[in-house]
């Protein structure tokens, strides 16, 4: 069972920047839209695709405990883009949406339960004011909700000039965290966020057998 959390904010709020702390071969980076990273480092282990199939043989046999999807919202732009303008609209968003919790419950019942897959989004304001995860069609935001299908979302923010994630909602966006698990605003270190959920949770890398080593 792997971990799948959420990263959302506005554009520029930090989220490709969280990365900024890992160590070259120490993710493993799926760049959707093949965006560089505001950062000069680079990540050893990179995928370039919005091919659903293609991400989920990615991460299947990934070298690493730790993936990231940056960004995860520009699959379903991506695959809306494509086809808005062919055959029937209702089946195109049918489709966003079952590839969107295909991905999510591949990762959370399919992957080993040492690997933690980052989703990055961008986020929206609704009609009513509060700020959720960017999606396409109703069916997401309706019938899946998800930001329900997972236990952590961190929303990215810019506050007095320096770049922090939000770990739990004031009542007006989705971030959220178990109770314990991070002060109310923290460092924008994805890296620290990783450590940190492992060490809450528990979770640890199977050792190698001597062979391996």
């Amino acid at each position: 069972m792997g971990e799948c959390v959420f990263i959302y904010g506005k554009s520029g709020s930090g989220k490709s920047r969280s990365l900024l702390n890992f160590k070259e071969d120490e993710i493993f980076l799926i760049n959707v839209n093949g965006k560089r990273l505001p950062f000069p480092k680079k990540f050893k282990y990179v995928g370039r695709t919005d091919n659903i199939k293609t991400i989920m043989e990615q991460l299947a046999k990934m070298p690493t405990q730790t993936a990231v999807i940056d960004d995860a919202g520009y699959l379903m732009t991506n695959m809306f883009m494509r086809g808005h303008g062919q055959g029937d609209q209702f089946k195109l968003y049918n489709s966003i949406g079952d590839m969107m919790w295909n991905l999510i419950n591949f990762i959370q019942m399919s992957l080993p339960e040492h690997v933690i897959v980052y989703m990055m989004f961008h986020d929206e304001a609704t009609d009513q004011g509060d700020v959720k995860i960017r999606t396409i069609g109703k069916l997401l935001d309706q019938k899946v909700c998800l930001e329900g299908m997972v236990t952590i979302c961190l929303r990215c923010a810019v506050k007095g000039g320096k770049h922090v994630f939000l770990t739990n909602s004031d009542g007006t966006d989705i971030c959220k965290s178990p109770e314990g698990m991070f002060p109310e605003e923290i460092e924008n270190d994805l890296k620290a966020v990783d450590t940190q959920i492992r060490k809450f949770w528990g979770i640890k890398a199977p050792e190698k057998n001597k062979e391996e080593k």
